[in-house]
C-alpha cells in the first residue's frame, strides 16, 4: 500500500461538534458550534475550547471567563450546524433554532437545556496559539438530562443519539464495536453441565422377577 505525503494540517477526525453557550441569562447570550474541543484533565477535570478571536462569542467569554459545552444528538444537529454558519452580530440562535436557555447552577451563561448534557465551565487560562486561542477551562459542574437513566441510577448517553463531525459531515455514531478492555478481557467458561438430579436421572430397568418370568412363559 503507498502512501501520500501532505503538509501538516488538522486532520484528526472525526471529533465533537458541541454547541457552546455563553453570556448571561439577564444579558447577552449566544451559542457558537465548536469541533475544537475535549477532554485535557481527569483531575481536576478540566476541558478546552478553541475559538477564532475574530467570532463574536469570543469576547464574550474573554469578558465573561465562564462557557458551557453541550453535547449535540441528532435532534440537534440541525441546530448545531446554524449556529456555526449564523453570526450572533445579527442573530438570536436561540430564538432561531427554539432553543431554552436555562440558569446554570454554577456559572452565569446559559445551558442549553435540550442538550443532554451541559458542562459548566469556567475558564483558567487562555493560550494564543494562532489561528485560534485555546480557552483552558475547569470543569466546575455538570447538568445531566435524566431521561437517559436506567432503573438503576446508570447514566447511557449514547441512548441519546450523539453525533460528530468529520471532514464536512455530520455522522450519527453507529454500532458499538465492543466496550473499553474488551481487547484483552477473557472470555467466559463455558458453564459446566448440571448432573441430573434424582427426581430427572432415567429410572433404572428392574430385572423381571421370577413370578413375572413364569407368566410369560405361560403366555
Amino acid at each position: 500500500m503507498a502512501k501520500q505525503i501532505w503538509k501538516g494540517g488538522t486532520l484528526i477526525y472525526p471529533v465533537p461538534a458541541v454547541m457552546v453557550s455563553c453570556g448571561s441569562m439577564d444579558g447577552e447570550k449566544n451559542i457558537i458550534t465548536v469541533a475544537w474541543t475535549g477532554t485535557i484533565n481527569t483531575n481536576p477535570p478540566m476541558a478546552y475550547i478553541s475559538l477564532r478571536p475574530e467570532r463574536h462569542s469570543y469576547n464574550i467569554i474573554k469578558e465573561s471567563g465562564e462557557f458551557v459545552i453541550n453535547l449535540t444528538t441528532e435532534a440537534l444537529a440541525k441546530a448545531c450546524d446554524f449556529c456555526g454558519v449564523k453570526s450572533g452580530r445579527d442573530t438570536d440562535k436561540f430564538k432561531e433554532m427554539r432553543l431554552t436557555p436555562a440558569a446554570a447552577s454554577h456559572v452565569s451563561a446559559p445551558i442549553i437545556y435540550e442538550s443532554p448534557m451541559n458542562i459548566e465551565c469556567r475558564v483558567k487560562k487562555i493560550v494564543p496559539l494562532g489561528s485560534h486561542h485555546m480557552f483552558i477551562a475547569d470543569v466546575v459542574a455538570v447538568d445531566v438530562s435524566d431521561e437517559y437513566f436506567d432503573k438503576n441510577g446508570k447514566f447511557h448517553f449514547n441512548k441519546s443519539k450523539p453525533v460528530c463531525y468529520s471532514h464536512g459531515e455530520y455522522f450519527g455514531l453507529g454500532k458499538g464495536l465492543g466496550t473499553f478492555g474488551f481487547s484483552v478481557r477473557k472470555k467466559p467458561l463455558p458453564k459446566k453441565a448440571k448432573p441430573l438430579s434424582k427426581k430427572t436421572a432415567a429410572p433404572k430397568t428392574k430385572k423381571p422377577s421370577k413370578k413375572t418370568d413364569k407368566k410369560i412363559k405361560k403366555a
